[in-house]
């Protein structure tokens, strides 16, 4: 049998988009130094009036050889692990 998986939710207010994933992507960084229970692949913002519809922050595509891509989700250079790699479940 698994593990049971709890999620925290923590509402941060910022004015866009844009700004979320970065503060999103800062927070997992900044987490992921604390603690390897980070699952960056799943963190997604969304609207405070829309908080069905979520927007992930990281791209997590599988790479060639495993583990995921840890890039903003709308990086242009080709997937990569970044450092965060290695705070991340496989």
């Amino acid at each position: 049998m698994s593990e049971e998986r709890w999620v925290i939710h923590v509402p941060v207010v910022v004015p866009d988009l844009n700004r979320a994933r970065i503060f999103a992507r800062t927070a997992t960084r900044a987490l992921a130094l604390l603690t390897t229970r980070i699952d960056a692949g799943e963190v997604t913002v969304s609207a405070e009036d829309a908080q069905g519809v979520r927007h992930r922050v990281f791209c997590d595509r599988r790479l060639t050889g495993g583990g995921r891509c840890t890039l903003p989700t709308d990086h242009i250079a080709p997937c990569a692990r970044s450092a965060l790699a290695r705070h991340r479940r496989p």
